[in-house]
């Protein structure tokens, strides 16, 4: 199979489990056993990276609950910076990393969090959303999904790395991610190929978290459940 005809045959799949009615963590194994299907060695070699992130604990000495999440000043998809201290001042937030605007699990995670929007006003919280990608690129992700939260630029991973999430994606799957058409120089202006690991912290408005997802399998995301309960018990 040529990589227009995998692009095409993954993105048909993407279209259709974001659009299940079915709960995140349903549409996410919904994709990745359709991945699965189209390419099983594509599949072989993801598994093979999240055991090597896990082997090297890559995530594991990020802000725990009870920590201080450190503040960040980053753009949105407007140019304009927002900072992690300004955004406590209005209530608690759900911080989440996302891999990029090409990322499928990040779009319907991204999907996700955009229908629970009203549920996390309801309760007083506020998300945000952090990638490495370039503005042109978080603001058609936010259009995309019709998220009204703020998506931030992490440029070269730099807030990521100070947390321990970033790490390298290694020669192979960067030449498999290609072939599928889910090359990320052109969305982050870089070619590190560093992405960081998908991560969810919920923020209190004292600075601590109070609750984390951070899980090097890319495949998995923080339960829209999970993220409520957390928000609706901080302070």
């Amino acid at each position: 199979m040529n990589g227009p005809q995998l692009s095409e045959l993954l993105e048909d799949a993407f279209v259709e489990c974001r659009d299940m009615d079915a709960s995140l963590a349903d549409r996410l194994e919904a994709f990745a056993y359709a991945v699965r299907d189209i390419g099983e060695v594509f599949q072989t070699s993801v598994d093979a990276l999240v055991a090597r992130l896990r082997e090297h604990e890559v995530g594991e000495r990020a802000p725990k609950p009870g920590d201080p999440m450190p503040n960040f000043v980053l753009p949105d998809q407007r140019g304009h910076l927002l900072s992690l201290e300004e955004l406590l001042k209005h209530g608690p937030a759900a911080v989440v990393f996302h891999r990029g605007q090409w990322c499928p699990y990040c779009r319907i995670n991204t999907k996700a969090l955009s229908e629970a929007q009203d549920q996390v006003a309801a309760v007083g919280g506020q998300i945000v959303a952090i990638m490495p990608d370039r503005e042109h690129y978080t603001s058609a992700l936010r259009e995309n999904s019709g998220a009204t939260f703020p998506i931030l630029t992490d440029f070269e991973n730099g807030y990521a790395m100070s947390l321990n999430l970033a790490f390298w994606v290694g020669a192979e799957m960067q030449a498999m991610m290609c072939q599928a058409g889910w090359d990320v120089a052109p969305s982050q202006g870089s070619d590190t190929w560093l992405l960081p690991v998908p991560a969810t912290f919920v923020v209190g408005t004292d600075g601590l978290v109070k609750e984390r997802f951070v899980d090097p399998d890319y495949r998995k995301r923080m339960a829209i459940e999970d993220l409520l309960a957390a928000l609706q018990d901080s302070p």
